[in-house]
Order: structure tokens, then sequence, then C-alpha cells
């Protein structure tokens, strides 16, 4: 059985950072998350508890999301990964593993380059190089383009199924359950995590990233075209993809699936970079 969270606010500069700790036991690094635009650390925890239960887990909310203050002023993905490496510092954590979850993704691609004694291996699900990506159709975008889902949670519900694809097309429930779950940080929130990735893009030094990287992909993502992960794949020295018949939040709605494949690969040595599909 699993430790239940430990619950911790942190002060940076006079803004707060909260974050939520599940202790384990396992001699693994703990698994430190980079969540979505928007959202969060609760909307993770089905994730989590789908894990190793004696995998230590450490979650935070952006800063502007959830229970963490808004800054007043803009930041960029370096200054974020930075922060976070205060925030390791700080809970007394050396290295740790990643994973990245959409706009996260990108985030732990900025961490893993600038703070590669901190990452032992790195996860990177449903997301992309930044500027340089196949995106996904406008009208998908445009849903995207302002916090709306979070702030007004029926409305949330019912754009879910354009929005992630996958299992939210087949079962309406799911949109309620994980629109009950939002946390929203407000609107100025929103926009700076959407400013922090104005421009950004990975796509020139994805080479440079040496961790063993586990990249986990949706068949019917309409955020993050299929196309993107392999992009990764083919960018990354010492990449392995998965790809998951599910949608944009697979990690939720697929977690009793993909929680082992994460299990083996945070567990073992370094494979040889390969391409697997994993039915429905």
């Amino acid at each position: 059985m699993s430790q239940p969270f430990v619950f911790r606010s942190i002060e940076f500069d006079g803004e707060h950072l909260r974050v939520a700790i599940r202790p384990g036991t396992s001699p693994i690094p703990p698994l430190l998350i980079f969540n979505g635009i928007g959202a969060n650390l609760e909307l993770v925890f089905p994730f989590i508890q789908a894990l190793d239960p004696d995998m230590e887990i450490i979650a935070f909310d952006v800063p502007g999301v959830g229970g963490s203050s808004t800054p007043l002023r803009p930041y960029r993905f370096p200054s974020l990964a930075k922060l976070v490496s205060r925030m390791l510092d700080y809970l007394d954590y050396g290295q740790v593993n990643a994973i990245g979850v959409s706009w996260g993704g990108a985030l732990a691609q900025q961490f893993a380059r600038d703070y590669p004694e901190r990452c032992k291996k790195l996860i990177l699900a449903a997301t992309a190089t930044g500027l340089f990506m196949l995106p996904g159709k406008p009208g998908v975008l445009w849903k995207m383009a302002t916090p709306r889902r979070y702030i007004q949670p029926s409305y949330g519900a019912r754009i879910a199924p354009d929005i992630y694809g996958g299992a939210f097309r087949r079962d309406a429930g799911l949109a309620l359950t994980h629109a009950s779950k939002v946390r929203s940080g407000g609107r100025r929130g929103y926009y700076l995590q959407l400013l922090a990735g104005l421009g950004w893009t990975s796509i020139h030094w994805l080479h440079k990233i040496r961790q063993p990287t586990l990249l986990l992909a949706g068949d019917d993502d309409p955020l993050i075209p299929l196309p993107n992960m392999r992009l990764l794949a083919k960018r990354i020295p010492n990449a392995e993809l998965h790809v998951i018949a599910d949608g944009h939040l697979f990690l939720v709605t697929r977690a009793e699936a993909v929680a082992p494949i994460i299990g083996r690969f945070l567990a073992e040595e370094q494979r040889r970079a390969r391409v697997r599909h994993l039915p429905l």
C-alpha cells in the first residue's frame, strides 16, 4: 500500500510553490512529474496511484497554477527549470527521474538538458519540440488558447472529446470526472504558461539529451499528432517509443497499462531504441 501524500508550500523570492510528495522505499530515484498546461497536481493522482507503491513521487504546481502563487513577471523554460532545481535542493533531493506531460514535456526536456546530473532517466508523454512541431487542427488549438475549460468545468467536459481524443470520445463520464478535479489558477497563470513556450524549441539540442529516454504517444491525440513523438525518437540518441491506443491523456485513462511500461523502464539498464505499439 502506497504512502499518503505530504503537501508542502515552499517560498522562493516571495513566491510560493505547492509540492506534493508520496514517500517511497524503492532504491530507484524519485520520479519528478512535470504536468501539462493549466493542470494542477491532483489531475495526475490516478496515474501516480497506478505506479509501484514503493516508488517515491514528487509533483508540484507550476507558478500560476493550482496552489502555487502567480508570479508578477513572465518566465521562460530555462528559468523554470532552474526553479525546479532549487526546489530539489530545498527538499534535499539529488538525482531524480523525470516525466513530462504535454506542456510539461517541454519543461522536462529543458530540465534534462540544463541539469543532466540531476536527471537520471527521462520520460516524455504526449509532447513535442515546441516551435518546430506538427500542430493539431486549428479548431483544437483555438480551444486550448484560453483557460476556459479549467474555469468553467461544464465547458471543459463538453470539449474534452475534441481536444483529448481517445477514451474521451467514447466515455462522457471521463470528462466530468476530469473536470471535477480541476483547481484553476486563473487566466493570468495560464497565459504565463503559454508565454513561457512562445518561440521555444528543443529541435537544435535534442541530440545533447544523453539520458535513457522513454517516449509515450497516443495514436489518437488531437493536440500532439503522432509524428511529433516520432521526431523526438529520431532526434534523442537513446530513445524508445511506445505508441498507446488512446488520446492525449492516456497517462490517466490507461494508467494501469502504461504504469508497468514506466516501471520496467526505470528499473532496468539501458536498452537499444525501438518502437512498440500497445493495443487496446
